[in-house]
């Protein structure tokens, strides 16, 4: 694996290269030696954060996590990619696409966790005409961090979402 580790507000020091590369390292026994890790450490006020992103032929591998030490940020991301590699091992390998960026060993294990997805719950609501501020501002009447509704001014449906910083983002439909 090749590590591509880059800093915001942040010196990426040895130490920290070391340890990024020791701990994701583990995950080697997944992906084949020419898979990128792109690793970005940052640092917000006592936010320690890593996020690891892994790209294999139709998919992305992603992970963050935050906490009061990059060190710990570091363990605990690791956790997560293994459990998600795990979990949703058919589902990346479906139709062997993807197979030349996993290990045979990779594939050939079985893991014991459930790889099914489970909607539990569905609901229903009407989506009437606004334009994105009005989007907005319903999000945050309602108190979500996500608001789906039918744009106005290019009739198609629309999600604003809530970003850091008290800003806002939209996710538009794109047809191929």
């Amino acid at each position: 694996m090749r590590f591509i580790i880059v800093g915001r507000n942040l010196e990426v020091t040895e130490g920290l290269k070391s340890a990024v590369q020791e701990k994701l390292g583990k995950l080697e026994r997944f992906f084949n030696a020419a898979t990128e890790v792109h690793v970005t450490l940052s640092v917000e006020k006592d936010r320690q954060k890593i996020e690891v992103t892994i790209p294999v032929k139709g998919n992305i591998i992603r992970a963050e996590q935050v906490s009061s030490d990059m060190y710990v940020s570091i363990d605990l991301v690791e956790e997560i990619i293994e459990r998600q590699l795990k979990k949703y091992k058919n589902k990346i390998i479906d139709k062997k696409q993807n197979v030349e960026a996993f290990t045979p060993e990779y594939l050939d294990k079985e893991f014991d966790e459930d790889d099914t997805v489970k909607i539990v719950r569905t609901k229903k609501f009407g989506i009437k005409p606004m334009d994105p501020e009005e989007a907005c501002i319903q999000m945050e009447l309602l108190g979500h961090n996500f608001y789906v509704f039918n744009n106005s001014q290019t009739n198609e449906v629309n999600v604003v979402y809530k970003r850091k910083g008290n800003t806002y983002g939209l996710i538009e439909p794109e047809m191929d």
